[in-house]
């Protein structure tokens, strides 16, 4: 009997390590669910440098309500939400990664901010963001006039 205890202890030491880490990619699972419906609940609205508001908001302002939503706060702008988290690879993208574009002349400058929406293959990634001109839309992060763009990728939580 005594030598099954100690195996016993390890045993169930490691159920609870393993459901922790089930337990911990669901509640991020969740909390990506209502961040990305927080942001698509903006789809059309119109662009305005600085603006957090349904009547008018910025790529930034955009991420900053949309990950309120979900109790978490991030920086204001582009440039400090790019320090959040940690990097990915672009092959690595999922769902709730934020996607940091340099659209200006400089080509490292992040500028612009957008998140991942959906992953339907490697050639298929969504993202939503705040266009100058279309206002808040999701958009194939593929696309030349985007891909060739990005700075990073990165994980917030």
């Amino acid at each position: 009997m005594s030598k099954l205890r100690p195996s016993f202890v390890l045993f169930i030491f490691s159920i609870l390590i393993l459901s922790g880490c089930a337990g911990s990619k669901k509640s991020r699972a969740k909390k990506v669910d209502v961040i990305i419906q927080s942001a698509r609940s903006y789809t059309g609205t119109p662009y305005k440098y600085g603006g957090t508001t349904r009547s008018g908001i910025d790529c930034s302002g955009l991420i900053l309500r949309s990950f309120e939503s979900a109790s978490i706060q991030v920086p204001r702008t582009s440039n400090a939400q790019s320090k959040m988290g940690r990097k990915v690879s672009l092959n690595d993208l999922e769902e709730g990664d934020l996607i940091f574009f340099a659209m200006g002349k400089r080509k490292r400058k992040i500028t612009h901010v957008g998140m991942v929406t959906d992953v339907r293959g490697k050639t298929d990634i969504r993202f939503i963001h705040a266009s100058t001109k279309l206002g808040v839309m999701e958009t194939n992060l593929k696309s030349d006039y985007y891909w060739k763009r990005i700075v990073q990728a990165r994980r917030p939580f």
